[in-house]
């Protein structure tokens, strides 16, 4: 985002929790959204990029396991998870849907901030190591700049944020939507502009990527050799 604040969804039906969690969240330099339910958290999943999902597994309607199990499928988000069951068994079912960490109530908000901010600081790690080479074309993500065959150009700030995104997950497809959340660009003709503009600077021949593919019918990856 570009004041650089993470933004977290919390989503729980106990009212007290969740504006406990808000607030506690807000006084520390993030910006966040709730839901009380399942329902609402996808609505606001359609229209809004999330760093990570804070997710109470007993909720009223679809379950917290169930949600992150569909919310994994359609884009890669970090959840954690909040429940009163401790056992060990419900924590490793949690993690074998894609929970990315877990912690049972009652809980100290304290210790939730760090696996907030552990986690936080773990998906953008990528964006602290300046150059990525991606065949031919080296890509520097502090100067905004790619390098290919001693021509520098340009990558504008859209584009710096799929190209963090990809890089940290080469080979995994990526949606038109998804690419449009991550890079806040909504209209799927705009997006595939986009991508072109990114081939005519990390290919050699962008009419025949080699790179940064099109995925018939599902959308694009990129691929580092």
């Amino acid at each position: 985002m570009e004041n650089n604040k993470n933004h977290i969804l919390i989503v729980d039906d106990d009212n007290r929790i969740r504006d406990l969690l808000k607030d506690y969240l807000f006084e520390n330099n993030y910006i966040v959204s709730t839901a009380e339910n399942a329902d609402q958290a996808k609505e606001k999943l359609k229209y809004l990029k999330f760093d990570i999902i804070i997710l109470d597994v007993m909720m009223p309607g679809q379950n917290g396991y169930d949600l992150t199990k569909e919310i994994k499928k359609q884009m890669k988000v970090p959840i954690i998870l909040l429940t009163a069951k401790g056992e060990v068994e419900n924590r490793i079912k949690g993690l074998e849907l894609g929970a990315d960490d877990y912690i049972g109530k009652p809980f100290d908000p304290k210790e939730l901030l760090l696996r907030v901010r552990n986690i936080i600081d773990k998906n953008n790690k990528i964006d602290l190591k300046s150059k990525h080479n991606v065949g031919a074309a080296e890509v520097d993500l502090n100067k905004m700049i790619v390098n290919l065959n001693n021509k520098a150009k340009k990558i504008n700030n859209s584009e710096k944020k799929v190209l963090i995104e990809m890089l940290a997950n080469p080979g995994t497809t990526y949606s038109r939507e998804e690419i449009g959340k991550i890079s806040g660009i909504n209209q799927e003709r705009s997006i595939d502009v986009m991508i072109t503009r990114l081939r005519q600077k990390i290919e050699i021949n962008p009419k025949n990527p080699k790179y940064l593919q099109t995925i018939r019918g599902s959308g694009y990856v990129l691929w580092i050799e």
